[in-house]
């Protein structure tokens, strides 16, 4: 690679205040320029109207009031500016525009006021930076969205080095931003003028959930796209040692590979993953316990009581294939593709008319956005990259049922665990009664394992399998039990660090959706699933 960064906006070119961290009290307001920085509006205008001061000329740097008014988003002033003679598309020394300066802290209602009046919203500044890429590199993702939106300013427009803002959003690590950018199907795999992907980039500079969105949303063609010095992502990370970036994308590497071996031998393993294992396991369990445990002829003849256990753990275990194919079969809570906002109708490019803010699902978390679907998706789902689906409140994917677990089949699969559980609990109780019974009439002079295993192997087989099932079984029994208490996912826990939902005022975990022990699982078993109306507001709604 040519270079180990991307150059950055020159300081020089930066909108600076000056003593910006002093109170505006504190600050002598002795021009036009601190009066429109400052938002001295009184001011701005003693000096216009009564002191002749021209609002079309720049300062001794070259910058101009409208673009200080910009910067610290004084819509009012910027306004006043432009009604007094204020150039809309003025350029300092740089060439940048009030626009370029608002898009360095977010200014959206002074960019509805210069865009409104006129201001290019494709000009560039001597780096070929538009606003969307001086929003991108700054992960001002609502501003960016908005211009976007409702400007159709050209969110893959490239550079000067040819680098779009999805470049610049995975070099600095704004994941938000480039789940917006993904979501507008900016393209993944443009290379710039060093043959960098914006995966490069992202694996350059460590920035691990950058990857990680970037990852899980392409074609995974990015994979394997080497810059002109030859290295792939893969091979940048683990030049600079980013461990767990290495790790995600060779893992990722090895699965696509994996999915394409076979798709060449027409194998489909990977999509049917190991329920079919499963399933023979279960089988094996009922036909050894009714062959070894009950009907064997070598043991004492059942009584009453032992038999009735005994085929209650069989109509159980039955019970259990029933639940199996409902937990395989059942749609877990796929939000449908189509299914973008309320009430929206898809058109010819729907994605530049989307109003994010007017829609009832919409919560002003960035995290909702889908890049692989194209939906905006409840707060507690998540798109699942074997299923390629986004599964509404997503628990996890379960390979043994080849199945997300969602909030559609998360009670059928609690029952399923819960019926394996206690169908492991008393085969292995029935058949450790039925050899204790047994082991007076066995031989002497060897051990009781001996004999069992000597005279048995059938019931030594079925306790080994069923012991593992057992242990399984109740771990997770456990684990979803006290899940569904709290009213939380398996995802939730496992990435409660990502979420900010789950954060209370002094950062700490906090779950909004717990209703109470009694409430949560009275819905859970009740309505099937568990509420989510949270309990009380969030500090913040916005999750990375």
């Amino acid at each position: 690679m040519a270079s180990s960064e991307i150059e950055v906006v020159p300081s020089e070119s930066e909108p600076k205040t000056t003593q910006q961290q002093n109170s505006t009290q504190q600050i002598a307001i002795i021009d036009v320029f601190s009066a429109s920085a400052y938002g001295d509006f009184d001011k701005l205008r003693k000096f216009v109207e009564e002191d002749g001061a021209s609002l079309a000329t720049p300062d001794g740097n070259s910058y101009y009031a409208l673009q200080w008014a910009a910067l610290n988003n004084f819509s009012d002033i910027a306004q006043y500016i432009i009604d007094h003679g204020g150039n809309v598309n003025a350029t300092d020394n740089n060439q940048q525009t009030a626009l370029h300066w608002a898009a360095v802290k977010g200014s959206i209602a002074v960019a509805d006021v210069l865009l409104q009046n006129g201001a290019r919203v494709e000009a560039a500044d001597l780096n070929g930076y538009r606003a969307v890429h001086i929003a991108a590199q700054y992960g001002q993702t609502a501003f960016l969205n908005h211009i976007v939106a409702k400007y159709h300013a050209e969110y893959d427009a490239p550079d000067n080095c040819g680098r779009s803002p999805l470049h610049w959003a995975a070099f600095k690590g704004f994941s938000d931003t480039i789940r917006l950018l993904l979501f507008r199907d900016a393209f993944q795999g443009k290379q710039d003028i060093e043959g960098c992907t914006p995966l490069h980039w992202a694996a350059l500079r460590g920035n691990v959930e950058a990857c990680m969105v970037l990852v899980h949303a392409g074609t995974k063609q990015e994979l394997w796209v080497k810059d002109k010095a030859g290295n792939t992502p893969l091979k940048l990370a683990s030049d600079k040692g980013h461990r767990q970036i290495a790790l995600l994308l060779s893992k990722a590497e090895r699965a696509n590979s994996k999915r394409l071996f076979d798709k060449i031998h027409g194998g489909k393993m990977g999509e049917v993953g190991y329920a079919p294992i499963l399933f023979c396991v279960i089988i094996v369990l009922i036909i050894l316990f009714i062959n070894s445990v009950l009907a064997t002829p070598t043991l004492p003849k059942v009584t009453a009581i032992v038999g009735l256990w005994g085929w209650i753990g069989v109509s159980l275990g039955i019970g259990s294939l029933i639940m199996f194919y409902r937990c395989c079969s059942k749609d877990p809570g796929y939000i449908k593709k189509s299914r973008r906002l309320d009430g929206y109708e898809d058109t010819e490019d729907p994605l530049l008319n989307i109003e994010l803010n007017n829609a009832s699902v919409w919560t002003g978390n960035w995290d909702q956005l889908c890049p692989t679907c194209k939906i905006i998706r409840p707060v507690r789902s998540k798109h699942c990259p074997i299923c390629k689906h986004c599964i509404e409140q997503f628990d996890h994917h379960c390979p043994w049922i080849s199945n997300c677990v969602g909030k559609r089949n998360k009670w059928d699969f609690f029952v399923f665990i819960c019926m394996g559980t206690l169908t492991s609990f008393i085969g292995a109780f029935v058949a450790v009664q039925r050899i204790w019974t047994a082991i007076p009439a066995l031989s002497a002079g060897k051990t009781w394992i001996h004999l069992v295993i000597d005279h048995h192997p059938g019931i030594v087989a079925f306790l080994l399998l069923d012991a593992l099932v057992l242990t399984s079984a109740t771990t997770l029994t456990i684990i979803q039990a006290t899940q569904i208490a709290r009213n939380i996912t398996t995802n939730e826990v496992s990435n409660a660090i990502r979420y900010r939902y789950l954060h209370g005022p002094e950062g700490r975990f906090r779950n909004p959706y717990n209703h109470g022990c009694r409430k949560n699982c009275t819905d859970f078993f009740i309505r099937g699933y568990t509420d989510d109306e949270i309990a009380w507001p969030p500090l913040q709604s916005v999750a990375s």
